[in-house]
C-alpha cells in the first residue's frame, strides 16, 4: 500500500510487512514485557498498592476503570530519573493525543498478526461508534505524517467493520476535508460523502483545519490536543489541577517542574531561577520540533533573538547528569541512562508508553523506547557533542520541505536484547503505566472543563488559560 493523499482501504488490505518496521515482525516480545501486558488492571493495582502504601487502592482502581470523555487513546514519554539520594522513578515529559508506536511493537501473539492495531480498534473504536446520534455516513482514517501506521488502522477497520475506509491525508491548508454542521466530509470524484466515525491522526497544528468538538465520532477529537495531548503549557496546568484533586489519595503525576504560559521577556528570569540550565519548549510543536536545551548564556541568547511563530513558551527543568541538571524546587534530576556499552558509555532514552480506554475503563497497548544519537557526559565540557544530541530521543526528522522521515536506528524495541539495556523491570512498567494513566486523566479533565453541558467549546475560558494570541487565530471553528 504506497502513500497517497486518498484511498478508499477495503476489506482485506491488510498485510503485515505494510505496517511495521522492518526488524519488528520477526523480533521476540522480550518475556517480562509480555508478563506485563497480561497481567490485567486488578493484578497492576495491587502490585502498586503494595509497593505504595500511602495509595488509596480505591482511588487508583477507580483512575483505572473510568474511561475518558474525551481522550481515550493516548502515548506519554518518560524519562526514567533518579536524584540526588538515588531514589530512582518515571516522570512525565509529555502527553500525545495520536501517539505513534505501533509499528514499533513487536507481537504479543505472533498469531494475531495485527497486534495492537486491532486491540485499539475493537476495544476503543468500536465501541466509540456505537455512540448514540451519530450522523449517518461512512468511515475515515485522517492522516497527515507516519503512513506505515495510518494505513494499517485503515485497513483493521475495514477487516473489523466490515465496510470500505477513507484514508484521507490532511495537511496543513488542505481542502480535502470540510465540516457541514459538525458532520466531517470528505471528498470523493468530486462529490462530499458525509463521515460518521473518524480515526485521527492528523498531528501537525490540528486545530488550524479541525473544529475542537464534532457531531462525527471521532478518535480523538481535537478538544484533546487543545487541553494537553498537543498543548504542552495546558498540560502542565492540567496536572497541576489533577495533583490537587488526588492529594489525599497518595498519587501523583511525577513531572519535571515547569513554567507554562512564559513570554519571552520574562523568560530569562525562569532560566536563572532554575541555575542557568533548562529545556525551553514551543508548547504547540511535536515531533522533536520547537525543544531547546539552555545550558550557557549563549543558548539563551540565540533564543531570545529567533523569530517565534508563537507568543507563549514553556520552561521546564532540564534533566541532564550530576554536573549539568536544573535546579528546581525538588533538587536536581539525573538520567539513569541505557546500560554501559562494552565501551563504558551510557545514552539517555525515553520510554513511550501508549494506552486505550473501553468502556471498561484503561489497558496498556504498546511500549518502545528510543535512545539520543549521542551518549551522556558527565560534563558538557567533556564532550564534542551539544547538549541536544545527548538528550533529543525523538525519532522524527523534519525534511526541508516540510515532511517528515524518521531515524529508527536510534529505536529500542521490547524485544529479548534491546528491552535488557534499558535496565528497567516490572515494577517500572507498572509505574510507567500508571503514570501515563494519571496524566491521561488529567488532560481528560481539562477538556471537559472546556466543553459546556450543551457541548460547546469554551472559547473565552481557553484563551484566558493559554495566553497565546497567535494559537487563538488558528483556531478552526
Amino acid at each position: 500500500m504506497d502513500p497517497t493523499p486518498y484511498r478508499l482501504v477495503q476489506p482485506g488490505e491488510y498485510e503485515l510487512q505494510n505496517h511495521f518496521y522492518p526488524r519488528v515482525p520477526n523480533a521476540q516480545l522480550h518475556p517480562l514485557v509480555r508478563f506485563f501486558l497480561q497481567l490485567g488492571n486488578a493484578r497492576i493495582l495491587a502490585r502498586y498498592c503494595h509497593l505504595h502504601p500511602e495509595v488509596d487502592p480505591v482511588a487508583l482502581e477507580r483512575v483505572f476503570a473510568t474511561p475518558p470523555r474525551y481522550f481515550r487513546w493516548a502515548g506519554s514519554d518518560l524519562f526514567h530519573v533518579t536524584d540526588e539520594r538515588g531514589q530512582r522513578r518515571f516522570v512525565v515529559i509529555e502527553t500525545n493525543s495520536s501517539p505513534s508506536g505501533q509499528k514499533s511493537m513487536p507481537l504479543l501473539d505472533p498469531y494475531m498478526e495485527d497486534g495492537g492495531y486491532r486491540m485499539l480498534v475493537e476495544r476503543t473504536f468500536v465501541p466509540l461508534m456505537k455512540r448514540r446520534k451519530l450522523p449517518r455516513g461512512d468511515l475515515a482514517v485522517l492522516w497527515d505524517k507516519n503512513w506505515k501506521e495510518v494505513s494499517g488502522y485503515a485497513a483493521v477497520i475495514a477487516d473489523v467493520v466490515g465496510e470500505p475506509v477513507h484514508l484521507v491525508q490532511v495537511t496543513d491548508g488542505s481542502d480535502a476535508v470540510r465540516f457541514d454542521d459538525g458532520v466531517l466530509h470528505v471528498e470523493v470524484d468530486g462529490v462530499w460523502t458525509p463521515i460518521r466515525a473518524a480515526f485521527r491522526y492528523v498531528t501537525q497544528r490540528p486545530w488550524t483545519r479541525l473544529p475542537p468538538l464534532t457531531r462525527t465520532a471521532m478518535l480523538n477529537p481535537v478538544i484533546a490536543c487543545l487541553a494537553g495531548g498537543r498543548n504542552k503549557s495546558l498540560a502542565a496546568t492540567a496536572y497541576d489541577l489533577y495533583n490537587a484533586e488526588l492529594a489525599s489519595t497518595g498519587l501523583a503525576i511525577r513531572v519535571p517542574e515547569t513554567f507554562p504560559n512564559v513570554g519571552l521577556p520574562e523568560l530569562p528570569m525562569h532560566v536563572e531561577r532554575m541555575g542557568g540550565i533548562a529545556i525551553v519548549k514551543v508548547p504547540y510543536a511535536n515531533a522533536g520540533q520547537g525543544v531547546e536545551p539552555i545550558v550557557d548564556a549563549d543558548d539563551l541568547q540565540r533564543w531570545m533573538e529567533t523569530d517565534h511563530h508563537y507568543d507563549r513558551f514553556l520552561v521546564q527543568g532540564l534533566i541532564g547528569n550530576t554536573g549539568w541538571s536544573s535546579r528546581t524546587r525538588d533538587g536536581k534530576l539525573f538520567h539513569v541512562g541505557t546500560l554501559p556499552t562494552k565501551n563504558g558509555r551510557m545514552f539517555v532514552a525515553d520510554l513511550r508508553f501508549m494506552i486505550g480506554a473501553g468502556p471498561e475503563g484503561f489497558y496498556p497497548l504498546a511500549l518502545y523506547a528510543r535512545r539520543a544519537p549521542a551518549p551522556l557526559a558527565r560534563e558538557l565540557k567533556d564532550s564534542p557533542h551539544t547538549a541536544w544530541e545527548m538528550l533529543g530521543t525523538n525519532l522524527s526528522k523534519k525534511r526541508a520541505d516540510g515532511s517528515f522521515t524518521t531515524e529508527p536506528d536510534r529505536l529500542m524495541l521490547m524485544d529479548s536484547r534491546d528491552f535488557n539495556q534499558l535496565g528497567i523491570g516490572l515494577d517500572d512498567l507498572v509505574e510507567a503505566y500508571v503514570q501515563t494513566a494519571l496524566a491521561t486523566t488529567a488532560i481528560d479533565k481539562m477538556a471537559q472543563r472546556l466543553v459546556t453541558q450543551k457541548q460547546r467549546f469554551r472559547k473565552r475560558l481557553f484563551r484566558s488559560l493559554v495566553a497565546d494570541d497567535t494559537l487563538m487565530e488558528e483556531l478552526c471553528s
